[in-house]
């Protein structure tokens, strides 16, 4: 069977992984993470986990798996806030809307690469200015898409969710079990 290769940081991806029961390897590409303006989230997400992919090197026998996902809403992406004030604009232009999370995934190995893109609807409810600086306290907005984890203290944001939860938390396990079947690489 081949070899499963994570290529993320994402404690939360590493933690999804081994709870389905795969055991892997780590590499990390250190790719930059620029878009392009007016780029669609979902070829905005493919892109960024095709990109990654493509820069972290594999052998034969390996299957590797990269990810990544964004928050938009009315078509603006939301990444990773990059301070503070940018989370806290993230959270309040949420706050009582329904917004999109998209989690693009690509599996490669030396003979095929195939990419897909789960897309989760998630409708918070309104947040107070008091609601917002407490959550900031608490130190989660960092290096979540839109600023908030669905998986910690910001499921409290969440009113309704339609759609795949570990997509929100960063990995739509469910789909990636089918999909690595089809690479040959099957849970014990």
């Amino acid at each position: 069977m081949p070899t499963l290769i994570l290529g993320s940081q994402s404690p939360r991806r590493k933690e999804l992984l081994k709870e389905a029961g795969y055991k892997f390897l780590l590499r990390v590409s250190g790719t930059d993470e620029e878009l392009e303006k007016g780029a669609l989230p979902e070829q905005a997400v493919r892109y960024l986990s095709e990109q990654k992919s493509l820069a972290i090197p594999i052998e034969e026998n390996e299957v590797l798996l990269t990810a990544d996902t964004l928050v938009s809403i009315d078509g603006k992406i939301f990444g990773k806030p990059a301070d503070e004030s940018e989370a806290i604009r993230f959270l309040t232009n949420l706050s009582g809307r329904t917004h999109q999370v998209h989690t693009g995934v690509t599996l490669r190995s030396k003979e095929n690469i195939e990419s897909f893109v789960v897309k989760t609807d998630i409708t918070f409810f309104s947040l107070s200015d008091k609601e917002i600086h407490k959550y900031m306290e608490s130190g989660e907005a960092w290096d979540k898409a839109g600023g908030y984890g669905i998986q910690g203290k910001g499921a409290l944001f969440v009113k309704y969710i339609q759609g795949d939860y570990y997509s929100v938390v960063g990995l739509p396990i469910a789909r990636v079990v089918r999909e690595l079947e089809a690479f040959g690489v099957l849970l014990d």
